[in-house]
């Protein structure tokens, strides 16, 4: 199911960038920032996390500061595209903290993983779990050499 996309105007995109830049702000400083009252802020907010637009504020960590200095990106393929599979590549999939980010995606492959590990010996215990857990036609693994941009804000 599709969800409507909520009507923004100017000043609720104004919100929306200035909050991918520092979500940390308090809302007087935010709604310095906007030009906007405390309280017009305050319910601004509100609707657009009613509307399930701000899905929550997180904080963006430095991987490598955290010894992750190591991206790679892992393409599969499946032959086997039942509910129980998917149900199972899911389970596995979201139980190796190291994987970041899972998408299922149309072309060659079926699943690209986003996997963050300290070294390549880090990333081959993530991938050997892969392969024993779980049935791949073909998996095909893509380090990074150089982050240009990553988390970048979304276009509004």
């Amino acid at each position: 199911m599709t969800q409507t996309p909520l009507k923004l105007d100017q000043i609720d995109r104004n919100i929306l960038r200035a909050l991918q830049r520092d979500a940390s702000r308090s809302q007087r400083a935010l709604a310095e920032a906007v030009g906007l009252s405390q309280n017009a802020l305050w319910r601004r907010l509100g609707r657009l996390q009613d509307s399930g637009l701000i899905r929550g504020q997180t904080v963006r960590l430095d991987p490598e500061a955290l010894g992750l200095g190591l991206t790679v990106f892992v393409m599969l393929r499946t032959r086997n595209h039942s509910k129980a599979w998917l149900d199972a590549f899911r389970k596995e999939a979201l139980g190796i903290a190291n994987i970041i980010d899972i998408y299922r995606i149309a072309g060659d492959y079926d699943y690209m993983l986003k996997v963050v590990a300290r070294d390549m010996n880090d990333f081959d215990h993530v991938y050997q779990r892969l392969i024993e857990k779980l049935e791949l036609e073909t998996v095909t693994s893509l380090i990074t050499m150089e982050s240009i941009a990553d988390s970048r804000d979304l276009p509004l």
